[in-house]
């Protein structure tokens, strides 16, 4: 009986550590470290990039980059060809990416973007540009982006 009793118990005490050991998932601070190029571009409500799309109204954005490999800095590399260098930082809820700092300044910023991350899921990231840009006449953008 009591040999039955310590079995059951080195049994319970596996299964216990077997299935309460889960895998760390790391911070979106440190899982954003990566050279991220669109997937899908959405100005307003109209699609004007899909990578591998034939019909896209705006083709440059085969070109354009979202380079945050080398945390804390960054460089973006804009739909005319246009790179920008700076600073990001994730708040520490994983919800926001602020890009600062910027020079030269984007077309109608103070060299500051703030972009909603909408998921991140994987090896894609969708952000949300917090209001209008001026370089894209003045449409809400959400990027869906893969890493490169």
């Amino acid at each position: 009986m009591r040999k039955n009793i310590l079995i059951s118990a080195a049994v319970m005490l596996f299964a216990t550590l077997a299935f309460s050991c889960k895998e760390k998932v790391q911070p979106v601070s440190e899982r954003i470290k990566q050279i991220w190029q669109p997937r899908l571009v959405v100005q307003g409500s109209t699609t004007v990039f899909s990578r591998g799309g034939q019909n896209n109204v705006e083709q440059g954005y085969s070109s354009y980059r979202l380079n945050l490999s080398s945390a804390p800095n960054v460089t973006l590399t804009e739909v005319d060809g246009t790179s920008f260098s700076g600073t990001y930082v994730v708040n520490d809820a994983g919800t926001t990416l602020t890009l600062s700092g910027l020079n030269p300044q984007p077309t109608g910023t103070d060299g500051t973007l703030v972009y909603t991350i909408s998921s991140f899921e994987g090896e894609e990231l969708k952000l949300t540009l917090n209001g209008n840009y001026t370089k894209t006449g003045g449409t809400s953008n959400t990027y869906t982006l893969v890493s490169n």
